[in-house]
């Protein structure tokens, strides 16, 4: 890499942040530019500082890591995204690439395999950990039959999270915009959007969807 590599890091938790800046400015040819430690503070970022590389952490509150990708990527395809996290399951991998991740790197790496991502990503190539590569291997070998609704459940906001699981435990609107101190309007725009990211089409799905995934027992 002869010109200097512009980064960005997105990450909720400011000493990882603060670790990641220090290991990384000890290349001559990276600068970082920012950080943030959310994903709508991360689109923001980027559109003000333009930079080469975004290193994107996956769970993170308000707009989530896989979120901030689809965003990012949306409006500034030429901006190389390299997913760092603690997470292996196969539905964070593929939602990820999906979303236009170009590598995908476990928070556990070396600082040498971590090096090699950053480079790797930065020529252009795609970049997943060796666990992780392994994951999508397998997936493909068993004909791509990973769960579709578990990468759909790992887009959905912190917010949306709360308001499915309310909603699937019977409370009104009225009830979860008093319990997350929200307008019942804003809770009415949450149940419209889980029930378009989740293709259920009223109350009882929603409550089956939550079911299905462990966050309510009936």
């Amino acid at each position: 890499m002869e010109k200097t590599q512009r980064i960005v890091i997105v990450d909720d938790h400011t000493l990882l942040r603060a670790g990641l800046k220090a290991l990384l400015e000890k290349d001559p040819g990276i600068e970082v530019v920012g950080e943030a430690d959310n994903g709508r503070d991360a689109v923001r970022v980027v559109g003000q500082l333009a930079p080469n590389l975004v290193l994107m952490d996956l769970t993170m509150p308000g707009m989530n890591g896989i979120e901030a990708v689809t965003e990012i990527k949306r409006r500034y395809p030429e901006v190389r995204v390299l997913v760092m996290t603690l997470h292996k399951a196969e539905d964070y991998i593929r939602a990820s690439l999906q979303a236009g991740a170009d590598g995908y790197i476990l928070k556990d790496a070396t600082q040498e395999e971590f090096r090699v991502a950053i480079r790797s990503v930065m020529l252009g190539k795609t970049y997943l950990s060796m666990d992780v590569s392994g994951k999508v291997v397998s997936g493909y070998l068993g004909g791509g039959k990973a769960s579709a609704s578990a990468s759909v459940y790992d887009t959905l906001t912190h917010r949306e999270r709360e308001v499915l699981k309310l909603v699937a435990e019977g409370k009104s609107n009225k009830y979860i915009a008093e319990y997350l101190s929200l307008s019942v309007k804003t809770v009415e725009k949450h149940r419209s959007n889980l029930m378009s990211k989740l293709d259920v089409h009223n109350a009882s799905g929603l409550t089956a969807y939550a079911i299905e995934r462990g966050l309510v027992v009936r």
